[in-house]
């Protein structure tokens, strides 16, 4: 394997509980609680796909763009300043890049969150590539920001390695046919089992990530 494909929310990043709190108080606001399916209904979903289905699902007046605008003005701080990376993440990247591994980025935020994250971490320069659903119209439910990813890499999918911590994710990245990794998050801990039987290898923490020979 040539290549090491790094999901972001809940896999790099230890961020999934600021999107719980944002849930809650989005929806708090507009005296809505949050169902108990929601946050995997949203996980897979473009920034985009994930604010259509929230206007529909409780009928909202809101514009797509309006909703946008409030969910990253609401993450915009966090992102830039306070969400971690998962254990060890930081060391593996590190090690990875030391036996010339090529690394990117596909992840389901946009750039105005995934900047200022990477930034903050100092980790930006360690990626060849950055990818976002925002440039293939359709969210992880979908392979085409695996495919994207990998073609920007100049490398063909069967030798990427792709780390993903949410069920439908891991499933498209296997039919773009990459080598996948499921991340264990306790907000997607639900899929976990699932996760296990459909991903060709999980990890609990990256000093267990598997490096190349």
């Amino acid at each position: 394997m040539r290549a090491y494909i790094f999901d972001l929310d809940g896999t790099l990043l230890d961020s999934m509980g600021v999107w719980a709190h944002i849930d809650a108080a989005f929806l708090s606001e507009r005296g809505l609680d949050v169902p108990e399916d929601y946050i995997d209904a949203v996980s897979a979903r473009s920034f985009p796909e994930a604010a259509r289905y929230t206007l529909e699902r409780f009928g909202l007046p809101d514009s797509v763009d309006a909703l946008l605008r409030e969910w990253n003005a609401m993450a915009a701080h966090a992102y830039g300043h306070t969400v971690p990376l998962k254990p060890n993440a930081l060391a593996y990247l590190t090690a990875l890049k030391g036996r010339g591994a090529r690394l990117a980025i596909a992840t389901s935020l946009p750039a105005a969150l995934y900047v200022p994250a990477l930034e903050n971490h100092g980790i930006t320069g360690l990626f060849d590539v950055i990818c976002s659903t925002d440039e293939v119209s359709c969210g992880k439910n979908h392979p085409d920001v695996f495919l994207l990813t990998a073609r920007r890499l100049g490398v063909p999918p069967e030798a990427c390695v792709v780390f993903e911590d949410i069920l439908e994710a891991v499933q498209s990245a296997k039919r773009a046919g990459m080598t996948v990794y499921g991340v264990y998050d306790a907000a997607s801990s639900a899929q976990w089992k699932h996760i296990e039987k459909e991903a060709d290898g999980v990890i609990y923490d990256f000093r267990d990530g598997p490096l190349p020979e």
